[in-house]
């Protein structure tokens, strides 16, 4: 299945595992509106894609993996005047953070050099980061005159480092430098530069060996149960899908 894209490039390697580069190095990888579109078509086109088994999520180019959004091409002055047409332009750019939860592949996000606003955004909604020690993340909404919380950032960030710490760098856009991201659990590896993509390739290939029927129900039941009530609506999702998986298993016997 080929996807042609103008600011994506979409790889499909072996055994299942497809590359997607932000491929607008000129402008640090920004999201602009055509890329916005586009990658809202390809995380709704690989909800249907039984062949791809994991993505590998990165930024083109040397100075980083993205830097935001290109706000002179998405909020333009004259969409700034209009409130309910605002309003339809947010709704697609939060949609971002859903789709990529809701595609049954593992996304795994290597990022070197600067992820600040919409590229933080992609980052932490992705399932698994490998970063460089040159990374550096930033909720930069607050920094240019948005409010601190965005694109899914008051939702993920305090599920993975803490409200304590989520406070302070939604509140000051400040930048979290690769230690700090792994020390609070924020990003699971940190590799030189030059080994990101064979990092993030070994991974993949390890998650593409397993039942894909297992990694989906894992990457919803991890999802679903983040909001759950408690232990027992837990037990209930993870009971549902290991009922899936042996009923699996007893049709492959048979």
């Amino acid at each position: 299945m080929g996807y042609q894209y103008t600011t994506l490039l979409v790889e499909q390697k072996e055994n299942g595992i497809m590359l997607v580069t932000l491929n607008r190095p000129d402008k640090l990888n920004a999201m602009n509106m055509t890329m916005l579109e586009e990658l809202n078509d390809l995380w709704l086109k690989l909800k249907r894609n039984r062949e791809t088994r994991v993505i590998i999520l990165k930024g083109a180019g040397e100075k980083g993996f993205c830097g935001g959004m290109e706000v002179q091409d998405i909020i333009t002055p004259k969409l700034m005047k209009d409130i309910p047409s605002m309003y339809d332009m947010q709704t697609p750019i939060g949609e971002l953070q859903i789709n990529m939860r809701k595609i049954p592949q593992p996304i795994i996000c290597i990022v070197h050099g600067a992820a600040a606003g919409a590229g933080f955004s992609f980052s932490i909604a992705s399932d698994i980061r490998i970063i460089s020690p040159e990374a550096r993340f930033s909720a930069a909404y607050v920094n240019v005159g948005l409010a601190g919380a965005d694109m899914g950032s008051s939702y993920f960030l305090p599920r993975m480092i803490g409200t304590g710490r989520a406070y302070e760098y939604l509140f000051t856009g400040n930048w979290m430098n690769a230690e700090e991201a792994m020390s609070l659990g924020f990003a699971s590896r940190c590799v030189a530069k030059e080994d990101l993509m064979e990092t993030a390739l070994e991974l993949a290939n390890v998650i593409a060996k397993k039942d894909p029927l297992a990694m989906w129900l894992t990457k919803e039941a991890v999802n679903q149960n983040i909001d759950c009530a408690g232990l027992e609506q837990a037990i209930i999702m993870e009971n549902r899908n290991q009922n899936m998986m042996i009923s699996q298993m007893a049709n492959k016997m048979k």
